[in-house]
């Protein structure tokens, strides 16, 4: 029987499920943690650096989810603020300089919404990162480890290829938060989940993503080993693909990529006031 949104969704929020601090030894060599965005301080919830896969220098970016209250308490509960994306920007750009390809792992319920946050300017910080990565001249692969939401996730999600671990969400808003504003309901969660088309399979139907990342039967925490090596060969084998083609097609494709993203009908002759 086909595992329905709600489903998925249990499972990612399985409290052993693996987060990035799980997957980084198992995926990269010799990384090494980069802090700060320069600007005000540095965000435990987005974590960045420099490693190595099959030889290839890569820049890490991921949000970080934690296994218990206290390391969700270290992480913001993988809610970044401003200076979280403008650390994964800073790195980025640095990766740009030396043409090193950007591994993007985005797990976070969204983007943290205080008052510091917002005083620090989240929304531009969001927003400065989907230009400046629309524009970035080096390889952008981006993989949703479980959730993607909202703005939160794709200001990391701006990328030439977007991988979905299979039982892995994406969506502009949360279940809760859908039946929220929609049936003035939060109880009904579980209701939107299931119409609002968030697992992989909707989105690679829909042309968001390109890929689903195999997990082990029950999710990821049953074989963290077997979930690692699956983003492992996934990487491996999309990376040398993108740095073959010339900067200038790279972020034509890239422009494409997005802009075919929705389906529209227009009705001539129908004014709509």
């Amino acid at each position: 029987m086909a595992k329905t949104a709600w489903d998925r969704m249990q499972i990612i929020h399985e409290k052993n499920r693996p987060t990035v601090r799980d997957y980084l030894p198992m995926v990269f060599e010799n990384f090494i943690e980069l802090h700060g965005d320069r600007f005000y301080g540095d965000d435990a919830a987005i974590l960045g650096g420099i490693g190595t896969l099959d030889g290839q220098p890569v820049t890490v970016l991921a949000q970080v989810k934690g296994r218990d209250l206290k390391e969700n308490q270290q992480t913001n509960f993988s809610m970044p603020h401003p200076e979280g994306y403008r650390k994964a920007l800073r790195l980025a750009k640095q990766a740009e300089k030396f043409h090193r390809p950007v591994v993007c792992l985005i797990d976070t319920p969204g983007a943290f919404c205080g008052i510091g946050a917002e005083e620090r300017g989240q929304g531009e910080a969001i927003a400065r990162n989907l230009m400046e990565f629309m524009q970035l001249e080096t390889p952008v692969i981006s993989i949703v480890l479980g959730e993607g939401g909202s703005g939160g996730a794709l200001a990391l999600g701006v990328c030439d290829e977007l991988a979905m671990m299979q039982n892995a969400i994406y969506s502009v808003i949360s279940p809760r938060g859908f039946a929220s504003i929609l049936w003035k309901d939060p109880s009904r969660e579980k209701e939107a989940a299931n119409i609002m088309r968030i697992t992989a399979e909707d989105l690679v139907e829909f042309g968001v993503a390109e890929t689903i990342i195999p997990e082990p039967d029950g999710g990821a925490h049953i074989d963290p080993e077997a979930a690692a090596e699956a983003i492992r060969k996934y990487i491996s084998e999309t990376i040398p693909k993108y740095m073959k083609i010339p900067i200038a097609k790279l972020l034509e494709n890239r422009y494409y990529k997005f802009r075919k993203v929705g389906v529209f009908t227009e009705q001539k002759g129908v004014n709509p006031l």
